[in-house]
């Protein structure tokens, strides 16, 4: 790779010769507006917003497509180039309704009104037109059980397709109709759980607007907290607690776990407890059936079932592979089941007539919940899921002022967690924790292997690990993204060898879910955020006295007193479940 002098408004730079203009200019501190583009996600210069002019060339260029040559001298302002974006930018606002005080993006989220602001655009030129749009236009919104959309406030700018179908490669989503007419929708224009989507949410973190959002609970959730006849138990994800601070203005990757924990006792949950109490129980089961299936010759590779996105992509698209699955319910399901069997019995709590609430950073679990599947005896594990995004909006609701408040504890036995537990928010997590068991399981001995730096990492899409414990050589894998997911199993069917194979649906993992904080462009473009969050996650482990999931005394005691051995009969009922084709819906 050559490098290449460039000169913009006057300022010469010296980059990369594969570079972009966009590129180039932010080198130097120059901000060229944009709303379609999203770095690796969407590069396809349709909003017209990025428009510069180059010298010795007619006309108007997008800054964000094109590529920069030696001796190029570009100018990002003057009077044609502000004329023609605030002319764009008018059009695209006399199409969208102005209802933004309702808006979930409105809170510095919405990249189009900080667009309208900065460029100070007005458009009572098209005012009558946008009036007659607004009073013909019903709202479509497709109340999903994870996802809601609402193509009247969609600007078209094609983010959401771009990574439905070229990262994800779902392809629930595309643009429909023609001119005035095109909306984003799916085939059929069916509501996106009548197709493949498998609400990963990661079409919400990237659309620019309020287009996109995620099903809302909180309703549903203070009828149970204001019901005196309900028992309310909230659990919190591991990813949440390295996100949730940017809700209140902390630095990305600030780990508000305390703050959290006394905030959620605030809002009036009876019981607050942690899913990586959950997840150390995962890691018992999961760990137990790997040994299991290489040992006793069962379908290998096992590949994890934490992620409900990848479940169901799986179901989809890859239903012969269904029997590789682990029959481990997700951590939060595992929980929600504890809670409902053994800590209701513990504490001669009805069942019935506890509410179980979960805080996640992910969309999914929210159909994951209502899945018939995970529930025992006929009792849904979870009632109901929250996003990270949704919890926060619950504590600005009442006043709390987050960052004034001390830092709480979470509820014992229930909010005992290792290490391992905590890592599950980021790729590679979860094969970690399990390796941490299994060495030790094999061995008979405690393990000095805490750190198995070989399967952690967001820099490829697929890691592929050598790993030997005792007389077993296992080979494992991680992907994270349904995209690289594909690539996995498609190597998986062509005959590749893999013991043990760990895929996330979200890009990076838990971390960057779909019910994450959002993060605008200016961020998500130039700013590292998933690794931000991870290490978080990875210092928490480091801090932890236990960081093994076996070692967790709560889930000892669990077995002991409850669940006998790991695997057993009253384990399955409780802890394991079963997936269903889905390649013809």
């Amino acid at each position: 790779m050559g490098k290449v002098h460039v000169t913009i408004d006057g300022i010469q730079v010296y980059v990369p010769d594969d570079y972009t203009i966009l590129e180039a200019a932010k080198e130097i501190n120059i901000h060229i507006p944009t709303l379609c583009f999203l770095k690796d996600v969407s590069e396809i210069g349709c909003c017209r917003m990025c428009l510069v002019q180059i010298k010795g060339k007619k006309g108007l260029e997008a800054a964000c497509v094109h590529p920069v040559y030696d001796g190029m001298e570009v100018r990002t302002h003057s009077p044609e180039i502000i004329k023609v974006r605030k002319k764009n930018m008018e059009l695209i606002l006399s199409n969208h309704p102005a209802i933004c005080q309702s808006c979930t993006r409105s809170d510095s989220h919405c990249e189009l009104q900080a667009l309208a602001n900065m460029l100070d655009v007005h458009f009572s030129n098209y005012k009558k037109y946008q009036e007659t749009v607004n009073q013909n236009a019903a709202v479509d919104m497709d109340d999903g059980i994870s996802i809601q959309r609402d193509p009247n406030r969609c600007v078209l700018c094609r983010r959401c397709i771009s990574i439905c179908n070229n990262i994800q490669t779902v392809g629930a989503i595309s643009a429909i109709n023609r001119g005035f007419n095109t909306i984003i929708g799916t085939a059929g224009n069916r509501g996106l759980d009548d197709t493949v989507c498998v609400s990963c949410g990661q079409c919400i973190n990237v659309c620019p607007t309020g287009a996109l959002q995620e099903h809302r609970d909180i309703d549903s959730v203070w009828d149970a907290l204001y019901d005196e006849d309900k028992y309310v138990v909230v659990q919190t994800a591991p990813a949440v607690r390295a996100a949730l601070g940017e809700e209140f203005g902390n630095p990305i990757g600030t780990d508000v776990t305390g703050k959290m924990v006394t905030a959620l006792r605030m809002l009036g949950f009876d019981k607050v407890f942690d899913t990586n109490t959950g997840a150390d129980l995962t890691i018992m089961e999961e760990g137990t059936e790997l040994i299991d299936r290489i040992r006793g010759g069962g379908v290998l590779p096992l590949i994890t079932s934490c992620s409900p996105g990848w479940v169901k992509f799986c179901e989809h698209n890859f239903p012969e592979m269904i029997p590789n699955l682990s029959t481990c319910k997700s951590p939060h399901e595992m929980l929600g089941a504890i809670i409902k069997s053994y800590y209701a019995e513990k504490n001669g709590i009805d069942p019935d007539k506890i509410v179980v609430v979960s805080v996640m950073p992910c969309t999914a679990k929210k159909f994951e919940s209502q899945r018939p599947e995970l529930a025992v005896d006929g009792r849904a594990d979870v009632d109901f899921v929250v996003t990270t995004r949704e919890l926060a909006r619950m504590i600005k609701s009442i006043g709390i002022d987050f960052n004034a408040i001390a830092d709480g504890k979470f509820d014992d036995p229930l909010g005992q967690s290792t290490g391992a537990g905590l890592i599950f928010g980021t790729t590679g997590g979860v094969m970690e924790a399990a390796l941490r068991t299994v060495a030790d399981i094999i061995n008979g001995v405690s393990s000095d292997s805490i750190d198995y730096m070989e399967v952690r990492g967001l820099e490829d899409g697929i890691k592929v690990a050598e790993v030997k414990i005792a007389d077993l050589n296992i080979r494992a894998a991680v992907a994270h993204g349904l995209g690289n997911a594909r690539k996995l199993m498609e190597r998986v069917k062509a005959g590749e060898h893999f013991d043990f194979i760990e895929i996330m649906a979200c890009p990076g993992g838990c971390i960057n879910g779909g019910g994450q904080p959002l993060q605008v462009s200016d961020v998500r473009n130039w700013v590292d955020f998933k690794e931000k969050r991870a290490k978080a996650l990875y210092k928490g482990d480091r801090e932890k006295f236990i960081r093994k999931s076996h070692n967790n005394p709560a889930i000892k005691k669990l077995y002991k007193e409850y669940l006998g051995m790991a695997g057993g009969m009253k384990a399955h009922k409780l802890l394991h479940t079963h997936y269903v084709n889905r390649k013809d819906d």
